[in-house]
């Protein structure tokens, strides 16, 4: 790798998929504010993801529905009388 081409702040993140709880450490500079205790007991910044390889359709072969009718909904119940 050459010298001085990546960010200050280019160092190792724990990437969380909060849909199934899977966790992987790659480098990133990915800005973050929380942090994690990884495996081998040190700190490291945490990034939340909302799909990885584990939980994505393509990589696993089964088709998750999302009720976006349900969101949808809620949204227009908790600010729809905004928008009048």
């Amino acid at each position: 790798m050459k010298n001085e081409i990546h960010p200050e702040d280019y160092r190792l993140v724990v990437f969380k998929d909060m849909s199934n709880e899977y966790a992987f450490v790659c480098p990133s500079c990915a800005n973050t504010r929380e942090t994690i205790l990884w495996e081998d007991g040190k700190e490291y910044p945490l990034v939340k993801l909302d799909i990885s390889h584990k939980s994505h359709p393509f990589f696993t072969g089964i088709a998750q529905f999302v009720d976006t009718a349900g969101r949808i909904d809620k949204f227009n119940n908790r600010f729809g009388r905004h928008m009048k």
